[in-house]
């Protein structure tokens, strides 16, 4: 019994504050206080406030297990959500208890908050624990429940595409988040309405007015693209450190549907060595495009027909270490109308070649490398994590950064992008239709290995190849986050068994692979954990994943996307099954018409152009572990990834294209964009 000290801390968000009543009980081991209801002086639960207050229990709680807050109407003042950052309560006896929170309170209702350590459920859990535990989880399924959305494709949020509105407080984007997003469509959209872009259906002149489009926004890479576009040098780097570059393998075999023979390649490769050696000392790489094979092509463009091609294009590291393409094949089935394109051809033959290889590589990594692997996923790991996790379990501490604002994301993304007749099918070959079935086939070729960095390097043996800065970077970041997962799994977990025993967290790891991975054993993604290495590689992998692998494949897109031939959403004539015949006019042809080119631009401004609400890798404003212990340990990631970050500018500061997608101060923490 005794005095008790509080201090009750709001958010600094625009709105956070409120003005109705709240009110609190503290539990302990030896039972629980009455209701107190917080005084309410003007200052109080202002944004950004910290407000002290007194109250006054008649029995000795003991140890305090949690607080109840709740949130109840001021006379007949609508409701207004407020944002409890943290409760800290002082016990008569001076010991301190935390109670994170960092979440909104958006109804009149009571909430249950867990004292601040991290612990794992057990047979000594004290019972008010456990219920308290099973209440937050069985609420939270509740809130979020799985929906289908595709034949073999990963399960989503239950929330309709037009209907954000209805997710949860905490899930939705701040008022900063929304208008920095709003405000970059608007202006964009604008200008190129203004300048009659989005109304004019023709197709280019000439390469030069594509200027016209791509000059309204620039940036230092976009410009230095649209001046070497057309560069072998240029095309075959942007498989080591462009949008894509997960896709390029080592190739030790020429694939039997690509006859490409030493004859083809000799004036490449020149007098002094000869294909056969090269694919013995490893210098030959393949970029194949099989996935796009017979993927229905959209017919809603401009209402006229749009073509895919599933090409196959071999590169080879030459002795200046620059990866150059070799030999491009516009189809999987060699033949007579499926010429092989050479450097040797005509310039017209060998650029409009190379112009369909990009289309190929934007659309696989629209729709496999960056929505599929990395927004999915991480609506994945969001849905498993909020249904299986407590706030108090060292996993969701640990986790629940790099979540922030993805089921927004995803929700808006799918109304904008890949809604009916919305960004997607207006700006791309593949379509709404095509994008699911795109989808389908990346799920059947996904493996654990290669969400695994160093796993996906090394199977696809580009380990060694000069200038692969994805890889260099990559590494430096996947090790940060392996050591700081390592170190706060270690702390909670002290042997093997307290992970195969912890059912909350297996009850998670299983859900995903229901869910998320559709039960497919064949991919090796794991559906139960049995030591703490198997915890930490698969934590490593969803933080990676939400935070450095989705900013390799989306930060760039406006640099390497907004120069139209570069990249092009879709083609409007079908791949040139001849030689020779290829002129400057058939290739502005095939290339998107003027409205196409202005919208596609627009979609890829609006998904790099983050400058509000942004959180960095390993920045943690929200103090969600408690312990001395776990606090050092992050201290001890930031101070690594500015490392990383310093030796990442230092290195591009030298560089002519830079490589700057991996820089920890320009990683998000989570997939919110």
């Amino acid at each position: 019994m005794g005095i008790y000290n509080l201090k009750v801390a709001t958010g600094n968000a625009l709105a956070a504050g409120t003005c109705n009543n709240i009110f609190i009980v503290l539990v302990g081991v030896n039972g629980e206080s009455d209701k107190h209801q917080l005084p309410r002086f003007w200052s109080y639960f202002l944004p950004g406030s910290v407000a002290e207050f007194d109250i006054d229990v008649d029995k000795d709680l003991g140890e305090i297990l949690f607080i109840r807050l709740s949130m109840e109407r001021y006379f007949y003042f609508p409701l207004d959500e407020w944002f409890c950052n943290y409760v800290h309560v002082t016990s008569p006896s001076g010991q301190i208890y935390q109670f994170p929170f960092y979440q909104w309170i958006s109804k009149f209702t009571t909430v249950e908050i867990p004292e601040g350590k991290g612990f794992l459920i057990s047979g000594n859990t004290h019972s008010a624990l456990k219920n308290q535990r099973e209440v937050e989880l069985e609420n939270n399924r509740q809130v979020y429940k799985w929906k289908f959305y595709a034949e073999g494709v990963p399960h989503i949020i239950d929330v309709a595409y037009d209907e954000i509105k209805n997710l949860p407080s905490n899930d939705q984007f701040s008022v900063l988040k929304y208008g920095n997003l709003g405000c970059s469509v608007l202006s964009i959209g604008l200008e190129m309405k203004l300048k009659g872009f989005l109304s004019n259906t023709n197709s280019w002149h000439k390469f030069e007015d594509i200027r016209m489009v791509s000059s309204l926004r620039r940036t230092r890479i976009s410009n230095i693209v649209s001046e070497i576009w057309k560069e072998d040098s240029f095309f075959g780097s942007q498989y080591l450190n462009g949008i894509n570059p997960t896709l390029i393998k080592k190739c030790f075999k020429i694939p039997e549907n690509f006859p490409v023979n030493e004859y083809m390649v000799a004036p490449s490769l020149g007098a002094s060595t000869n294909l056969k050696k090269e694919l013995q000392d490893g210098n030959i790489f393949l970029a194949d495009y099989e996935i796009l094979e017979n993927i229905p092509a959209n017919t809603t463009i401009n209402e006229k027909p749009q073509y895919i091609a599933a090409p196959m294009c071999l590169l080879w590291k030459d002795s200046q270490d620059q990866l150059v393409p070799i030999a491009i094949q516009l189809a999987q089935t060699p033949g007579d109308d499926a010429p092989v394109f050479l450097p040797s051809d005509s310039e017209n033959d060998w650029l409009l070649a190379k112009i369909w290889v990009r289309n190929a590589d934007f659309l696989v990594q629209e729709g496999a490398a960056h929505f599929l692997r990395t927004h999915l996923l991480a609506e994945v790991f969001s849905i498993a994590t909020l249904r299986q996790l407590p706030m108090s379990h060292p996993v969701y501490k640990l986790i629940i950064p790099h979540l922030r604002y993805t089921l927004g994301i995803n929700i808006l993304g799918r109304n904008q992008l890949f809604g009916p007749k919305a960004m997607f099918d207006q700006a791309t070959v593949i379509g709404n239709e095509g994008v699911t079935i795109l989808f389908k086939k990346a799920m059947e070729r996904l493996s654990y290995s290669s969400l695994c960095l160093p796993e996906s390097i090394e199977s696809r043996n580009m380990q060694s190849i000069p200038n692969y800065l994805y890889r260099d970077d990559g590494m430096k970041i996947w090790s940060a986050v392996e050591s700081f997962v390592s170190n706060i799994v270690n702390l909670y977990y002290t042997n093997d068994e307290m992970v195969s025993n912890d059912p909350e967290l297996q009850a998670w790891v299983a859900e995903m692979f229901t869910k998320g991975f559709l039960q497919n054993k064949s991919s090796g993604v794991p559906s139960y954990l049995e030591s703490r290495a198997s915890l930490i590689k698969y934590v490593t992998m969803i933080i990676f994943t939400c935070s450095a692998q989705h900013s390799a494949v989306n930060t760039g897109q406006f640099d390497y996307f907004s120069w139209m031939p570069n990249s092009p959403s879709s083609m409007k004539s079908p791949p040139p099954k001849a030689k020779g015949v290829t002129t400057m006019e058939a290739i502005l042809k095939a290339l998107p018409d003027v409205n196409t080119t202005a919208l596609s631009t627009i979609i890829v401004w609006t998904i790099t152009d983050e400058t509000l609400d942004r959180r960095c890798l390993g920045d943690y404003p929200d103090v969600r572990f408690t312990e001395k212990a776990a606090e050092k340990f992050i201290r001890e990631f930031q101070e690594r990834l500015a490392e990383i970050s310093t030796f990442i500018q230092e290195r591009n500061s030298s560089l002519y294209l830079p490589y700057y997608y991996l820089d920890p101060s320009v990683i998000e923490n989570s997939v919110s964009i």
